[in-house]
């Protein structure tokens, strides 16, 4: 019996059963991984614990109803990947973002290809951050990834607010350019946000 009481089968079988023991354990066998895959796209400590903590709360939440019985890993990542994207949603602040939630529903939750399409939207949007001069780079890192005001960054950079609009709205054309050219032509709008 003792073999057997970590395997992960086992695990969720008492999970369903209401142990807080076996949802302990599968907390440490997932947490480190699914912390890091949060980090690699938000980028910030903070939000990926948050995913973290969230995804396992939804799980617990949640454990009478899951259907799997040997790993919970497919499930685990892919309700990671939707906070990652509310996540996003809400850092950019824009409704459009809805946009590239339905795309990415549309190619179905349990499909690799929806990861993937992630994986390569957030791999642009980085390339298209790159290749920008580093003022507009750093506006709209502030602006849209740190959720800072016109004023906040104008102080923190240096710059009058206006200079500091007129970057962030060079900046945004220029990466929806870069996006559209990379073959996302629907989500160039979620970029418009003023």
């Amino acid at each position: 019996m003792k073999a057997t009481s970590t395997k992960e089968d086992f695990l969720i079988w008492l999970l369903k059963h209401d142990s807080q023991w076996a949802f302990d354990n599968l907390y440490r066998m997932y947490a480190h991984r699914l912390f890091a895959f949060a980090l690699e796209y938000c980028h910030h400590k903070e939000t990926a614990e948050e995913i973290v903590e969230d995804t396992f709360i939804w799980i617990w939440n949640h454990r009478h109803d899951i259907k799997q019985e040997k790993t919970l890993f497919n499930l685990v990542f892919i309700k990671a990947r939707h906070l990652l994207i509310n996540a996003y949603r809400a850092t950019l602040n824009s409704p459009h973002f809805e946009d590239y939630v339905d795309y990415a529903n549309s190619l179905g939750t349990e499909s690799q290809g929806s990861q993937l399409e992630y994986d390569d939207f957030m791999r642009v949007i980085k390339q298209g951050l790159e290749r920008l001069p580093p003022t507009q780079r750093r506006v709209i890192e502030l602006s849209r990834f740190e959720q800072k005001s016109i004023k906040e960054i104008a102080a923190m950079l240096g710059l009058k607010e206006q200079s500091t609009r007129n970057q962030l709205s060079l900046g945004l054309k220029q990466l929806m350019t870069f996006i559209g050219r990379s073959g996302y032509g629907m989500l160039p709008v979620l970029l418009l946000i003023h």
